[in-house]
């Protein structure tokens, strides 16, 4: 018993929907008012700065010669030599001729000049603009003596269609007794 009562529910409860959306049409409104709605818009459109800057280098020091190396080996071999004895005196030389070419070396170079030139530099930067842009309209409208409000994306204009349902109230809204 409950479970043909429970499908003659399901049943009656479809059978509503389908007449529910038989009893619609659709029907013409006048507009009362129409309001656009406009909302703010932030976009970014970067840009490119670009300058040109001034850039110092220095310039490479250079020797023309050996000689100044030759010579510093030659002298720190010397006094390299003045220092040990037996197989240490053979060591103190080659250093004395390694730190006497370097300081040489070092002492011999000529100092060339710094010079400068302009090198373009270029970044990105944000550019916000703001714009107001249309997104649809607040219509009030009148159907059949009552005044309704909505949104559309367009302007309706003097009239605006409307979809209107019927279905009666009180009771379940089924009657079954055939009329003549």
């Amino acid at each position: 018993m409950k479970k043909s009562t429970l499908l003659l529910a399901a049943t009656l409860s479809a059978t509503s929907a389908v007449s529910m959306a038989d009893n619609s049409f659709y029907d013409k409104a006048r507009v009362i008012h129409s309001k656009p709605l406009y909302e703010t818009v932030r976009i970014n459109q970067p840009e490119e700065r670009c300058w040109n800057e001034r850039v110092r280098h220095r310039g490479e020091s250079r020797s023309e010669s050996y000689t100044p190396s030759i010579a510093g080996a030659i002298v720190g071999g010397v006094v390299g030599n003045q220092f040990g004895k037996g197989k240490g005196k053979d060591a103190m030389t080659v250093a004395g001729v390694l730190l006497g070419a370097s300081v040489g070396n070092d002492l011999g170079k000529k100092p060339s000049r710094s010079y400068v030139t302009s090198e373009r530099r270029c970044e990105s930067v944000d550019n916000f603009r703001e714009h107001e842009e249309l997104v649809g309209y607040r219509v009030k409208y009148k159907y059949n003596g009552q005044v309704f409000h909505t949104k559309t994306s367009h302007d309706p204009g003097k009239y605006i269609n409307v979809r209107v349902s019927v279905a009666p109230t009180g009771g379940s809204g089924y009657d079954y007794r055939e009329y003549d």
